[in-house]
């Protein structure tokens, strides 16, 4: 990893290039100056994502999320600064970072991809065989967090359709962030379940990773939210579901439904979707309540355990996102983080799990290169 020092912002870089192939990099963009105004810091932040994009040959940004402290004051303000193409899908999301600053930037950029936005709100980048359609930030305003989220969901399955995909054959990853997560949540599984099982999307099937998450969005009516990623062109040979069974419980067994993780195989290389995982066992149960310490440990050993099932280690990680229900931890987990990853793009941000004796979660993504003759490159 490259850690890139600005004035007053740095960026954490992760690059995976194989020769000849399109290259990847994984950036986490801070401001590190938290006496500056909100404003300021847009703009430190967006200097350090230009500059370090600009010695990024071919690079294009497929898909950022903004965390934000405060949405309802900040949103209008960054949509009005930054100078964001219309081919890249963004997430924008109150998810205060915990350094004290006002924002940061997650961004996953590619080399040798023809981008575009799609009429029906999908943004496609395209190489080879494959086109890799990614959304932001949808969202609606119907009446409860249940509604919210049917219409949400099949809102998604019809712009799907129009590409020639399926909820349950292309959709690889999705994020769900829901205001006042300890009461609306239960609206949103509910529906979840409920459109999946039209879906075929079943615990004799499969699910979809994801992370469900507390997050709030500028438009005080909006209690979901709703960003998504599909792969167009992939064969079901290549897409493999990972369950950690001797650490992790099947999520339909407390009445969700998502996947652990799922990793997608291409001709040159893997790539390893973990979901949000916190310190849970394979009974469904909660561990170590109370303790920050033990629950981040166990939640390092659960997605360890997963990314094994993938012939994968921590090694191949290329980006984290640590959730923390309570802001006081965050001095003790980050330094757990910094002595244990040194060395990987990260962030850490207020967001309550899903469960309230949950204080910390984590998810990340992975990328081993592979040689694989029987699918074309990525």
């Amino acid at each position: 990893m490259k850690n890139i020092q600005f004035d007053k912002a740095c960026v954490e870089l992760l690059t995976f290039k194989p020769a000849g192939r399109v290259a990847e990099y994984h950036m986490m963009v801070h401001v590190t100056d938290v006496t500056l105004s909100y404003q300021r810091q847009v703009e430190v932040l967006l200097d350090a994502y230009s500059a370090v994009l600009q010695e990024l040959p071919g690079a294009v940004a497929v898909f950022k999320r903004y965390f934000l402290s405060d949405a309802a004051n900040q949103s209008d303000i960054l949509l009005a600064t930054t100078t964001e193409g219309t081919d890249c899908a963004v997430s924008i999301v109150q998810q205060a970072p915990l350094d004290g600053t006002k924002i940061a930037l997650w961004a996953y950029l590619l080399t040798d991809m023809h981008t575009k936005a799609l009429s029906n709100g999908l943004f496609e980048a395209k190489h080879g065989a494959y086109r890799h359609l990614w959304t932001g930030s949808n969202s609606n305003h119907a009446a409860t967090s249940e509604y919210q989220m049917r219409l949400l969901l099949n809102d998604y399955v019809m712009n799907l359709m129009q590409e020639g995909c399926t909820l349950a054959d292309n959709c690889m990853r999705t994020w769900i962030f829901v205001q006042n997560i300890d009461n609306n949540y239960a609206g949103v599984v509910k529906a979840r379940n409920e459109v999946f099982m039209t879906q075929n999307l079943t615990s004799e099937t499969h699910f979809i990773a994801s992370t469900g998450i507390g997050g709030r969005m500028a438009d005080p009516k909006v209690l979901v939210q709703l960003d998504a990623y599909a792969v167009e062109g992939i064969s079901p040979e290549q897409v493999h579901y990972l369950y950690a069974r001797t650490h992790l419980n099947p999520t339909y067994e407390y009445g969700v439904s998502f996947e652990r993780g799922t990793y997608i195989d291409y001709g040159d290389r893997r790539h390893v979707l973990i979901s949000g995982t916190a310190s849970i066992n394979n009974k469904g149960e909660i561990m170590y309540c109370g303790d920050v310490c033990q629950q981040t440990k166990r939640l390092w050993e659960n997605v360890e355990t997963l990314l094994a099932e993938a012939e994968c280690t921590f090694d191949e990680v290329v980006q984290m996102i640590v959730y923390l229900r309570d802001i006081a931890d965050y001095a003790v987990v980050k330094a757990l983080y910094d002595e244990r990853f040194p060395d990987k793009p990260k962030v850490f941000v207020n967001a309550p799990v899903c469960r309230s004796g949950w204080l910390v979660e984590m998810e990340c993504m992975a990328v081993k290169a592979q040689t694989d003759s029987r699918f074309s490159v990525f």
